[in-house]
């Protein structure tokens, strides 16, 4: 199966996605399969809802919508510009799948076909049912797949390579579990911004989609704030007001009492607004509805403890403080050549 063929698949997948997105599920004319399809992935969407109280319908549809800008001619072809697919042998490549977002796991399954490997899929049982169906699809579309691409519930077996996603003890064992194959271990990561106080309303206004997508269970979400001293969140709270109904979901309306009535009990200083609790602490990683913060004092400072600390990093919201910073509302819209944890996967794939 040539690398054109393989292109041309995930360019009619993304076709065909394209018809589910945030401003309504419409059945577009002159997408192939589109009788034996579209209803199919509509009740995939609703199963998938189902199944997951995170998984609203908003939230799919910003995925499914994210991924039908992506998979174009021409990002894929700008993806895959820089490669060399000479001297290229297929092999069989198992992918563990984190179930914290819609089809999280996508980005990895791309990589590993479109490199030309057969891929061996152990999805989350959290995100079960969207991946598996779009993968009918891409075989409807390039017969050819039918024969490299396979999902299992069961023990993984006969794989060249793995790409395995999970929390920082689940890598361990992945670690020891895949020690003898070349692989892809990824663990906790978080993201963070930068504010200095000069932040317009709109940039604050944007970086509460960083915040609050997903209900902030997204390794791209930004669970944390760096602040220079005195800084007052006034401006923030009321630039992020527009993200209030959030607090009617259930799940989320569970998490945000727990740990407030935590932080009560406790005794932690904290700033909350009905549907957001900040807190200073040093860690990354915070619980849901809630944002840490902490304070620098001066730029130099940060930028050396954000190096330090990059292992722990997924991304860094900011204006004008390092080169690699992302604009803000700008994390959860990556672009196909912006790799998870910086580590290029086409790459990897191309060297086993």
């Amino acid at each position: 199966m040539n690398l054109e063929k393989r292109i041309n698949g995930f360019v009619e997948l993304g076709k065909f996605i394209n018809q589910f997105t945030r401003d309504g599920i419409h059945k577009a004319e002159n997408i192939a399969h589109n009788d034996l399809f579209f209803d199919g992935f509509k009740h995939q969407l609703k199963l998938a809802q189902e199944h997951n109280g995170w998984f609203t319908n908003e939230n799919i549809l910003f995925a499914t919508e994210g991924w039908s800008k992506l998979l174009t001619n021409r990002n894929i072809n700008n993806l895959l510009e820089k490669y060399n697919f000479n001297d290229f042998r297929a092999k069989n490549v198992a992918i563990v799948m984190a179930g914290n977002i819609p089809l999280v796991g996508f980005h990895d399954f791309l990589s590993v076909l479109i490199s030309g490997h057969n891929v061996l899929v152990k999805q989350s049982s959290n995100d079960k049912f969207l991946l598996s169906f779009l993968a009918k699809y891409l075989e409807y579309i390039e017969p050819q797949f039918k024969n490299k691409i396979t999902f299992t519930e069961g023990k993984l077996e006969g794989f060249d390579a793995v790409i395995a996603t999970g929390s920082d003890n689940t890598a361990r064992y992945f670690e020891y579990y895949f020690k003898n194959v070349p692989s892809i271990i990824r663990r906790n990561r978080n993201s963070v911004a930068v504010l200095t106080g000069n932040e317009t309303k709109n940039e604050l206004e944007a970086l509460s989609d960083d915040v609050f997508r997903y209900y902030g269970l997204g390794c791209r979400n930004v669970s944390k704030l760096f602040v220079p001293k005195n800084y007052d969140f006034k401006d923030f709270f009321e630039a992020i007001y527009k993200w209030h109904p959030i607090i009617n979901q259930a799940k989320y309306a569970n998490n945000y009492d727990y740990n407030k009535a935590v932080y009560l009990m406790s005794e932690f200083d904290m700033l909350e607004n009905g549907f957001l609790m900040i807190k200073e602490d040093a860690s990354y990683s915070s619980p849901i509805a809630t944002l840490f913060y902490e304070y620098y004092n001066s730029d130099e400072e940060l930028k050396e403890k954000l190096n330090i600390d990059a292992d722990k990093i997924q991304c860094v919201v900011a204006s004008g403080f390092l080169d690699s910073e992302i604009n803000f509302g700008k994390t959860q819209n990556p672009e196909l050549w912006d790799y998870a944890d910086n580590v290029d996967t086409v790459e990897f794939l191309l060297r086993i």
